[in-house]
């Protein structure tokens, strides 16, 4: 009994110090910058004792408390608050060291680390990080081979990751992509069963809501490559804008930028778009 009554007070000591204070700041600062203090996992571990796994839950709740608070009040402001990326990688990183098993971590870096701060090896060595102990989780390897082709380059990592997410998952697509990834051509495509990968197995409304956007302009931009390469069939040259495939009958109807940007083909045939899949990216790409 005594050590049940001891164990319930550590657990509330425990909420107080990183929850409490956190969600009184939350609430009453008017524009977020930074995730504040924490100590370190050291000193962490030397409190949370048998409850490491509580204490790494609430590293990454603080986290996604954080970035969830950014979005409302960028939303209702309007204005862009850039996020404290850094603590927050620090702090997913502290997590998964209490706790390896954490799933939420692994998942949330891989969607911040890669797509906002590019950190596309920060993220790979945390998801490797995790397969060490996650070995049943086919998403640590499948996320780490679309980062190692899709923005590393590294087609025999990626051969390597995709193989083992499909002996994992019994999934035939990642069986097909790890016969792909080989090659540098198809990324986007790559990108798309990526995604949607993502968005199917994502439960956060707001993140399955950006998924199914950046899906929406990843399908533009194959649209805009596939009719690319009809065109040179067709003319035995690139195109040399996007107005071009749309004019000549291979493109209907002109692709639209969820994100409000255009789109617009690059002096290698590559099909860029002035948003850079993002809202706070819209910029003229002519000069």
């Amino acid at each position: 009994m005594r050590g049940t009554l001891s164990s319930a007070l550590v657990c509330i000591l425990l909420y107080g110090i990183l929850i409490i204070p956190f969600t009184t700041y939350l609430r009453n600062k008017p524009f977020l910058e930074k995730l504040g203090y924490v100590p370190s996992v050291t000193a962490l571990k030397s409190v949370a004792a048998d409850h490491k796994e509580m204490v790494a839950a609430s590293l990454v709740m603080k986290v996604l408390m954080y970035f969830g608070g950014l979005s409302e009040k960028s939303q209702e402001s309007q204005v862009v608050i850039p996020p404290d990326y850094k603590a927050m990688s620090r702090l997913l990183h502290g997590a998964v060291k209490l706790d390896p098993y954490n799933m939420d971590a692994y998942y949330f870096a891989q969607a911040f680390l890669t797509w906002d701060v590019k950190q596309y090896k920060i993220a790979n060595d945390l998801l490797i990080y995790g397969m060490k102990y996650r070995t049943w989780d086919w998403y640590l390897p499948f996320f780490a081979g679309f980062n190692s082709a899709f923005f590393l380059k590294e087609y025999e990592a990626a051969a390597r990751y995709y193989q083992r997410a499909g002996e994992l998952s019994g999934s035939d697509l990642s069986r097909l992509l790890a016969g792909r990834y080989m090659q540098e051509s198809g990324q986007t495509e790559l990108a798309i069963n990526y995604l949607s990968v993502m968005m199917n197995g994502e439960k956060n409304p707001a993140l399955k809501k950006n998924y199914q956007l950046r899906l929406t302009a990843f399908r533009e931009a194959r649209r805009i490559e596939l009719a690319r390469e009809r065109y040179r069939e067709v003319k035995g040259a690139m195109p040399a804008t996007v107005e071009q495939l749309v004019s000549g009958g291979f493109l209907s109807p002109p692709p639209m930028d969820p994100y409000g940007g255009e789109f617009y083909l690059e002096a290698d045939g590559k099909v860029s778009t002035t948003s850079k899949y993002a809202f706070a990216g819209v910029k003229n790409h002519k000069k």
